[in-house]
C-alpha cells in the first residue's frame, strides 16, 4: 500500500456494530482495500450482536465494581474473554489474546482503576484489528493526553501525528482513551471513540474522516417520531451543532471539534452497506443547498416566564434585570424571545424545580410588569438550516405546518435555526411530523471535492 503523502490520507473510525464479530472484520478489510488512502483506523470495542447480549463496556464496569467489593469477577470476565477469543479463532489469528487476558484478569483482581478496565474493550479490539490487517498498533496512552483539568491537551495532535510517520504503512488505534497528566489511562465520556477518531484525523492532517457505523448517514428527523424521514446528503458543522443541542441523536460537540477546527469533512458511512454515499458533514455548504432545511429536532419539558410591560423598550436595564433573576436562582436560560412590550425566558423545567414561585415573586417585585404569565410542560421544536431565515416563504411554510397541528404558541426565527415553543410536551412529536411534512429533502448536489 502506498500513498503520496499524509495529506491524502483518509482516517476511519469503526463503531461497535462494525467490529462486533469476525464477519464485520472481513467487511472492514474489504472497505479498506477499495481505497488505498485509508491508512489510519480507529476502533471501538465490539458491539452487541443481538438485543439480548450485554454490552462489553457494561461488563467491564461490572468487573470493576465486583473487584472493588472483593467479589469474584469470573462470570462477567468470561463473557469478555470469550468474545475476543472467538474473533481471534474465527480469523485464524495468533494475537496472544489468551495470555493478555490472563494478565488483565490479575490486574482487575489486584484493583487496577476503573478507567483502565473500561478501556480494555477498545484495546483488545485494536490488538485484533492490527494483527488482522498487518498494521502498526498505536497505543493512545502514549500520544493522547489530558491536562490536569481533564481536558484534551493540544500537544496530543503533534504527538499522535509523529506516530503516523510512515505513509507506506497502515495504523490501527483503539478509541475511547488516552492518558492523564500522571500517565494513567483515562477514558473519554461514553461514545468517546468518535472523539478519538476525530483526534486521529486531525493528527494525520487527513483529507477526510470517515465514521463507519450501522446506518447510511443522518436523517432529517428522528424515525421513531417521523415516518420515513428524508436522508441527509450533506450538512454543515453549524447545523449539526444546533441539531445536537436540540436533542437529535447526532455527533456530540466534542466528537466534532477536532476536525471542525481543522476544516476536515466527516463522512458518515454504513459498514453493512459500504456503497451507500452516507452523509457529508462540512465546514461550508455548496451554494445549491444553503437555503434548504437540514433537519428537525425537539426537546420536551421546558417552562416559560413571560412579562408584559408598556414602554418596556424605554426602560434601560430591563432585560438585564430579568435575566439576572434567573442567574440569582442558579437557573440557566435556553431561549429568550422578545418584542417591543414583552419578553419571555424559556428554561428547562428540571432546573426550575420548586423555584417557580420564588422566581415569580422576584419578577413581580423587581420588574413590576403589567402582566406575568408562567407556563410549564412546553417543548422546543428546532427547524435547522443555514441561511433558512433569508429564504423567501420558508418561515410561512414552517408556521403554517405548526398552526395546522395546533402547535404554534410562540415562534422565533434566527439565521441558522428557527425554534417553536409549543404548549404541552405531548405535542412535540406532532409538531416535528408537521414540520417535516412541510419540507422536502435537500437539493441534490454533486460530490465534487468542495468539502472544506
Amino acid at each position: 500500500m502506498t500513498v503520496s503523502h499524509a495529506a491524502d490520507w483518509v482516517v476511519h473510525k469503526f463503531g461497535g456494530s462494525s467490529v462486533a464479530d469476525h464477519r464485520q472484520f472481513l467487511k472492514i478489510q474489504a472497505i479498506l482495500e477499495k481505497d488505498k488512502r485509508r491508512s489510519v483506523i480507529v476502533v471501538s470495542a465490539p458491539g452487541k450482536r443481538h438485543s439480548g447480549e450485554a454490552k462489553l463496556t457494561d461488563l467491564l464496569y461490572l468487573c470493576h465494581e465486583l473487584a472493588k467489593k472483593g467479589m469474584p469477577v469470573d462470570s462477567p470476565f468470561s463473557l469478555i474473554r470469550d468474545r475476543f477469543l472467538e474473533i481471534e479463532k474465527e480469523l485464524k489469528l495468533n494475537a496472544g489474546i489468551a495470555e493478555e487476558m490472563e494478565k488483565f484478569h490479575r490486574q482487575i483482581v489486584d484493583g487496577v482503576d476503573r478507567d483502565f478496565i473500561a478501556s480494555r474493550g477498545e484495546y483488545f479490539s485494536g490488538r485484533l484489528m492490527a494483527k488482522f490487517l498487518n498494521a502498526v498498533f498505536v497505543e493512545p496512552g502514549e500520544a493522547i493526553f489530558f491536562d490536569k483539568a481533564g481536558r484534551l491537551d493540544p500537544k496530543s495532535y503533534d504527538a499522535l501525528g509523529k506516530l503516523f510517520s510512515d505513509p507506506s504503512k497502515r495504523y490501527v488505534m483503539p478509541g475511547f482513551y488516552g492518558a492523564d497528566a500522571k500517565g494513567r489511562i483515562k477514558t473519554f465520556s461514553r461514545g468517546g471513540s468518535d472523539i478519538s477518531g476525530a483526534i486521529a484525523a486531525r493528527a494525520a492532517k487527513a483529507e477526510l474522516y470517515e465514521n463507519w457505523t450501522d446506518v447510511s448517514g443522518l436523517l432529517m428527523a428522528d424515525p421513531r417520531i417521523v415516518e420515513n424521514p428524508h436522508p441527509l446528503d450533506i450538512v454543515s458543522y453549524r447545523e449539526i451543532r444546533e441539531l445536537s443541542y436540540m436533542g437529535a441523536s447526532v455527533f456530540h460537540d466534542e466528537a466534532i471539534a477536532p476536525v471542525r477546527e481543522a476544516g476536515i469533512p466527516i463522512n458518515i458511512r454504513n459498514t453493512n452497506k459500504p456503497d451507500d454515499a452516507g452523509t457529508m458533514i462540512v465546514s461550508k455548504l455548496p451554494e445549491v443547498t444553503r437555503y434548504d432545511i437540514a433537519g428537525v429536532a425537539g426537546k420536551k419539558n421546558f417552562s416559560m416566564f413571560s412579562v408584559e410591560k408598556t414602554m418596556m423598550n424605554k426602560e434601560v436595564g430591563f432585560a438585564r434585570k430579568f435575566l439576572e433573576l434567573f442567574e440569582n436562582h442558579q437557573v440557566s436560560i435556553e431561549h429568550c424571545p422578545t418584542s417591543i412590550d414583552t419578553m419571555s425566558v424559556v428554561v428547562a423545567s428540571e432546573e426550575i424545580g420548586d423555584k417557580s414561585e420564588a422566581i415569580r415573586e422576584d419578577v413581580l417585585r423587581i420588574l413590576q410588569p403589567d402582566n406575568l404569565d408562567t407556563e410549564h410542560e412546553l417543548s422546543l421544536i428546532a427547524v435547522v438550516g443555514e441561511g433558512m431565515a433569508r429564504q423567501s416563504g420558508m418561515a410561512a411554510r414552517v408556521f403554517k405546518a405548526l398552526a395546522a397541528a395546533a402547535n404554534h404558541d410562540y415562534v422565533a426565527a434566527y439565521d441558522a435555526i428557527k425554534k417553536a415553543v409549543v404548549s404541552g410536551s405531548w405535542r412535540c412529536a406532532s409538531a416535528s411530523r408537521a414540520t417535516c411534512a412541510s419540507s422536502g429533502p435537500r437539493s441534490s448536489w454533486r460530490r465534487a471535492r468542495k468539502w472544506r
